[in-house]
């Protein structure tokens, strides 16, 4: 993802002295007010009160209350609601975890007087149960909010898998009752089970959009159902492989239910040869397409190169594929024969077999393909080029690692960056490994 970052120029100038302050603060701050002459210079105490507001947005959360006691005004605006409407609490054990927590003292001072102006809420905490349970009492006490976007963020299991199921459920109850404009919810590899989402759906079903709950293993398709039910609004909808099913998808696809936008779907082992994968038929699949033709189907494979037997041995309308470990060839093949929508594809690592065939093939059958990723694979640079011609200019986006790529009678890595410029249209390098 591209981030495009604007400069905003910063004076040297000494400081202006005068009989009432012989030290007085400047700052040249030129275009961030819609000035051109980016040597103004200002007094920080009496810059204007949406610049002062815009600055603290973009300072960390411990730079932001110490600047809030330079003065009184500066004070004031600390407190404005504007300024809490978005707040990530981090809770990490000392013992357990490099990242900082948010003070506890502060924590209270935002549920006491900013409780009611949280819309943009995540938590991010550590392993530790702990730190769980702190955030549960957190959520708890938001009795008065209007919470719009909620985040539950585990940077290493088991976090708040370790936290009882009952304290769970009810500390999301009360965000669920009170907030009644929910529209985002992001919860992962938690005990959030199939009354939580009732709970949910009976006080937001007009505002739902996004619903994100991988690895929630207490969530059944009888709870999916019941959000698809009532939440005639939801657009996306993450969840994991185990959950998914031909019943599922064929309720989905019912004139009563959802017109999703966009599916996301977990493929996740951690056990390799102790999880069985079941297959999904084309009939289903093509119930869902009906239902939603503009759907993107997004699927992400964590397994072992043994267990990847049930996937894509019949046509499958996915659009989007990540895998994030070793993938076979003849799995790479049945992605050319079976995914005809297929419009991205990363590859996180195959080996030492090259590719050529299996990206000429997926080439020549997925003519949606814009975006492709490959990381420790082995691809010629022939096989390459002939992908690219096949391809031509609406590839938009091609990231390949330079190690990828063998040289051979036809190309050499300078020559090989000139030819795929010439059919992508625009100038084009291999990518890099980082050195450090």
């Amino acid at each position: 993802m591209k981030r495009a970052w604007q400069k905003v120029g910063v004076g040297n100038e000494a400081p202006q002295t005068s009989q009432k302050s012989k030290k007085q603060k400047t700052c040249s701050y030129g275009s961030l007010f819609g000035e051109s002459d980016l040597h103004t210079s200002v007094d920080w105490g009496n810059l204007p009160h949406h610049v002062i507001l815009r600055i603290f947005q973009f300072l960390p959360l411990i730079d932001r209350a110490r600047a809030s006691s330079v003065c009184r005004r500066w004070n004031e605006i600390f407190h404005i609601p504007d300024l809490w409407r978005r707040f990530e609490f981090e809770l990490n054990q000392p013992a357990t975890s490099y990242l900082k927590s948010t003070h506890p003292d502060l924590i209270q001072q935002i549920i006491k007087r900013h409780a009611d102006h949280l819309q943009y809420v995540s938590f991010k905490v550590d392993s530790s149960t702990e730190s769980a349970e702190a955030a549960c009492d957190i959520l708890s006490q938001l009795v008065n909010c209007s919470i719009k976007t909620l985040g539950l963020i585990s940077t290493a299991k088991p976090s708040f898998m370790n936290v009882s199921k009952a304290h769970f459920a009810s500390a999301l109850t009360v965000v669920f009752v009170n907030s009644k404009s929910l529209s985002s919810i992001k919860i992962d590899d938690t005990p959030l089970d199939d009354p939580s989402l009732k709970v949910l759906v009976a006080n937001n079903s007009d505002t739902l959009k996004l619903l994100k709950m991988s690895s929630c293993p207490h969530v059944s398709p009888a709870g999916i159902l019941c959000v698809a039910d009532q939440c005639h609004g939801l657009k996306e909808l993450a969840l994991n492989y185990y959950i998914l099913s031909d019943e599922l998808l064929l309720a989905l696809s019912s004139e009563k239910h959802v017109d999703l936008e966009h599916l996301r779907i977990d493929v996740v082992s951690e056990n390799p040869g102790q999880v069985e994968f079941h297959t999904i038929k084309k009939q289903s699949w093509d119930a869902l397409v009906k239902h939603s033709p503009k759907v993107n189907i997004v699927m992400y494979f964590f397994l072992y190169e043994e267990e990847f037997d049930a996937f894509f041995r019949e046509e499958t309308p996915v659009t989007h594929l990540y895998f994030g470990r070793a993938v076979s060839k003849a799995m790479l093949g049945r992605i050319g024969l079976n995914c005809p929508r297929l419009i991205e594809l990363v590859v996180c690592a195959n080996g030492l077999q090259p590719l050529d065939e299996e990206l000429i093939r997926i080439a020549e059958r997925c003519k949606h393909l814009t975006a492709m990723g490959l990381g420790e694979c082995e691809v010629t640079c022939r096989g390459f080029v002939e992908f690219v011609k096949m391809c031509g200019g609406r590839l938009t986006q091609l990231s390949i690692m330079e190690e990828v790529l063998i040289p051979d009678n036809d190309y050499s890595l300078d020559r090989l960056h000139l030819e795929v410029s010439k059919h992508l249209g625009r100038m084009w390098f291999p990518d890099m490994m980082p050195t450090w």
